[in-house]
């Protein structure tokens, strides 16, 4: 802030006699010298250079400020600056506008999405008492809200600024459609469960137990590889977060070699497993995620619009392990393509073993909830459905037993009320 010099009042009057004799003896008033009016005169003049100084300095401390950070996002090879700030201030379900994509086209031959309009349950349970749905639903920040029930669209719900064409970001729920593209791979021969990892991507390899780590391990995050799940954008340089953030995937991917466990001994979320999951079928394939996620499953199941996938920079890899955007209609397609046993448009696009492969909860737990192959088994319930699952609350829910596919695409906390939301959505299934 700026501070004014005090300014020069003079010397003071002599007391008048009135004063001084009731004060007592009269004193002399004691007269400036020169030197004393001197500094005072030059206080003004070094106050203003001092701030003139100090206004020039300002923007050159800024400058150096922002250049740093530009210096440094630089060496870490992570998004500039201003894109940070934007992650800081964009809603999780439009961060992919903010990177860079490949292009999933839409089908050719776009199949029909029949409509039957069904009323929902009047209530839903929510964290002990009975709520309305469309309460659960703002409550959760709910963007579009989708029910099929055999393949016919009986409910469909959009918040303010959100229809049927807007493309949401998939999160994590892109590591069941890598899930997917896996089980093709397999059931075409190109791979295998008990592929080592580091045979197909020679590059990771340590002559230690990491060079154990299969495809099986990746698939049911069973690998041990120490990169934490940190979302906090806060903290932007751990974790999986720095992974969200990086420029450079497969880098990211030999620098993070260290096991919390031995491979194939217990099972532990970590979104790392995916990214090296996708560039196992990248490698296996010879072509990027997107291109075979257009041409085997997106154009012959029909999807009416286009997705995107993000990128670690142009022309680069994709984030396997999130960051599919894609419309509404399109992930509930992906979810009636489940629930058909892997048929869409007369066709077997995804082999009915792999169906039957993520149905079935693996050996080991992953955070206390049922998982395989990418998809997630939560408790409760009939013991027949499962979930594809993003961290701010993006749902392809499948119930083979009511025969129904919900889609929820939120913007809600960080892996924030999951459970309860799975009650909910199995209540609406089972209404029908």
């Amino acid at each position: 802030m700026d501070q004014k010099a005090p300014q020069d009042s003079g010397p003071e009057p002599a007391a008048s006699s009135r004063s001084a004799s009731a004060a007592g003896p009269t004193t002399r008033a004691v007269e400036p010298t020169d030197r004393t009016v001197a500094a005072s005169r030059s206080a003004k003049p070094r106050a203003r250079r001092a701030l003139r100084r100090t206004l020039i300095a300002l923007p050159v401390a800024l400058g150096v400020l922002v250049t740093g950070s530009y210096t440094a996002t630089a060496l870490l090879d992570i998004p500039s600056p201003p894109t940070l700030f934007q992650l800081l201030t964009t809603e999780p379900s439009r961060q992919g506008d903010l990177f860079d994509t490949r292009t999933v086209p839409a089908s050719a031959t776009p199949a029909p999405l029949p409509v039957h309009d069904e009323s929902l349950p009047a209530t839903v349970p929510w964290k002990g008492e009975r709520v309305p749905v469309e309460q659960f639903l703002t409550t959760t920040h709910t963007n579009a809200f989708l029910v099929l029930r055999d393949g016919r669209l009986t409910h469909e719900w959009y918040r303010d600024g959100v229809g049927p064409t807007t493309r949401l970001s998939s999160w994590s729920a892109a590591k069941s459609v890598v899930s997917l593209l896996a089980g093709q791979a397999i059931g075409q021969g190109r791979l295998r469960e008990d592929d080592r990892l580091v045979d197909i991507l020679p590059r990771l390899k340590t002559g230690g137990a990491y060079d154990a780590i299969t495809v099986r391990d990746l698939l049911d995050m069973t690998s041990g590889v120490d990169v934490p799940e940190n979302y906090n954008e806060y903290y932007p340089l751990t974790g999986t977060a720095r992974m969200y953030l990086t420029r450079d995937l497969p880098a990211f991917a030999q620098d993070h070699r260290d096991l919390q466990f031995p491979p194939g001994s217990q099972g532990a979320y970590h979104s790392i497993d995916t990214e090296l999951l996708g560039q196992v079928l990248a490698k296996a394939q010879g072509r990027p995620l997107a291109d075979l996620l257009a041409d085997n499953i997106w154009a012959p199941m029909g999807a009416q619009d286009s997705a995107t996938w993000n990128l670690d920079h142009d022309n680069g890899d994709e984030k396997a392990f999130c960051c599919i955007n894609a419309t509404p209609r399109d992930y509930a397609k992906l979810g009636q393509l489940v629930l058909n046993n892997g048929r869409a448009q007369g066709k077997q696009i995804i082999p009915a073993a792999w169906i039957k492969r993520i149905a079935t909860p693996a050996p080991h737990k992953v955070d206390g909830w049922g998982y395989s192959a990418q998809w997630w088994h939560p408790p409760g319930g009939n013991g027949k459905d499962y979930s594809a699952l993003g961290v701010y609350g993006q749902y392809i829910y499948v119930d083979p037993v009511t025969r129904t596919v919900v889609v929820k695409l939120s913007d809600y906390g960080d892996q924030q009320d999951e459970q309860e939301t799975f009650d909910a959505l199995r209540a609406i299934a089972q209404s029908g």
